[in-house]
């Protein structure tokens, strides 16, 4: 058998495994490990061991668990709901006004955690029902929390930048600035789409009642200071780092430290919170590193066997096709693969095969890491599969049923991927910051 048909074989049994429902550390992991014995006999386990060694050694790896205590620790300790509160009041008297807010709030979450599993959480947990109770459309406002909260793994800190860094040797640094204003064009996509809905069917977002906006001017300027704490965080954890002042894995610990002062100095800080805190941490950042060493084997098999050089003359030899065909079929195969696999599995998945390639066709590996990330937000919401759509299910209230969240989500990829197509247009859009910073 020829080594591009066991590289075939080894990728279709993977994918087998993962639509059976196991679990993914260990449909990748055993299936490399299978391989490497199969393939090079008792020398096959120094495969898993070495991979093993590389990820203990791999320092920027402590930047996970910090940057989601970080995220974890401001949601239970309920920063959040003080955010929302303040932009309840200061965009409740626009029509859609509180969806507005929302993808705003969204915005901060993520720019102090890097997560979307945080945001899903807050937005659907605090904002969802508040907006429900106020007579927003249930349809177009699942969609709100939803989109909102993808925007998790694309602001700075995102931890799936993080991630792709790692893996394509890129530097964080250059990555997180890469993914600000993609980030906020879309997020800015989406307060248009919101307000001009709501202008033409006002019954989806109605206004604030002139009884709930009635509220002095002193008033509205004190909750201002709810966004005070969150602004000191994320420039002590970010700002701090683009100085050049503390490295990438200091700048997570500073992030997290920060979280904890800030709820002490809240008196939130309670055993309940630090407890519910370190238990998920512990939980989230576990399955990272099983994922991560898993997709290490997986990789180095591959590579053994020479398949990112047969992917190579299959695509550009075989097929003839040119840089831009083949970058636009990596990101069918992303949208594909995104219905049952979540950003962090895909990434693990085809990196190793598409990063080198990316390299051979020309395109810069900074600006492929923004494109891959929208491209997961985007297939992380598409249905019939993808696993935002089952996070909301498991999240929202009773009345709001699959067939709905389903419906909700449509308007709000079309804009994602608009601002996809953007950024693949103009590469300027991600590059620019960190051309202007890096001198690159």
């Amino acid at each position: 058998m020829s080594y591009e048909m066991i590289a075939l074989l080894m990728f279709a049994s993977m994918m087998l495994m993962l639509m059976t429902g196991q679990r993914v550390f260990a449909a990748i992991g055993s299936i490399a490990v299978i391989a490497a014995l199969l393939l090079w006999g008792d020398g096959g386990a120094e495969i898993a061991f070495s991979q093993t060694i590389k990820l203990m050694k791999w320092y920027p790896l402590l930047t996970l668990p910090l940057f989601i205590y970080m995220g974890y620790m401001l949601s239970e300790s309920g920063i959040a709901d003080d955010l929302y509160k303040m932009f309840h009041v200061w965009f409740g008297g626009l029509r859609g006004g509180l969806a507005v807010g929302t993808v705003v709030l969204m915005v901060a979450i993520s720019a102090m955690n890097g997560l979307s599993v945080a945001g899903m959480a807050i937005g659907a947990t605090i904002a969802l029902p508040e907006l429900l109770r106020r007579g927003y459309d249930k349809i177009m406002v699942t969609g709100v929390v939803q989109a909102g909260s993808s925007l998790g793994i694309l602001v700075p800190p995102s931890v799936v930048l993080v991630l792709y860094g790692m893996i394509a040797r890129q530097p964080v640094g250059q990555l997180w600035l890469a993914g600000v204003f993609p980030g906020l064009m879309m997020a800015g996509l989406f307060i248009v789409y919101i307000v001009v809905r709501c202008r033409i069917q006002p019954e989806l977002g109605p206004a604030l009642s002139e009884e709930e906006r009635d509220m002095p001017l002193r008033e509205k300027l004190l909750l201002l200071r709810a966004g005070i704490l969150p602004l000191l965080i994320f420039f002590c954890m970010t700002g701090l780092f683009l100085m050049g002042i503390t490295s990438l894995v200091e700048s997570s610990a500073v992030g997290a430290t920060a979280a904890t002062v800030a709820a002490f100095v809240k008196r939130r800080l309670t055993a309940h919170v630090l407890e519910e805190t370190i238990r998920k941490t512990l939980g989230i950042s576990c399955m990272f590193m099983w994922i991560i060493l898993a997709a290490l084997c997986f990789g180095a098999v591959f590579d053994g066997l020479g398949a990112v050089r047969a992917i190579e003359g299959f695509f550009i030899g075989e097929l003839g096709l040119s840089p831009w065909q083949i970058l636009i079929l990596m990101q069918l195969s992303f949208l594909l693969m995104g219905t049952f696999l979540d950003d962090t599995a895909m990434l693990v998945i085809v990196a190793p095969l598409y990063v080198p390639l990316i390299k051979v066709l020309g395109f810069d590996l900074i600006w492929y890491g923004v494109l891959y990330t929208i491209t997961s937000q985007i297939a992380y919401m598409t249905p019939p599969f993808g696993y935002n759509l089952f996070l909301m299910r498991a999240m929202a209230p009773p009345e709001i049923t699959l067939i709905d969240i389903y419906r909700s989500i449509v308007p709000f990829v079309l804009v994602m991927l608009l601002a996809l197509i953007l950024v693949m247009v103009f590469p300027q859009i991600a590059l620019w910051l960190p051309d202007q910073i890096y001198g690159r």
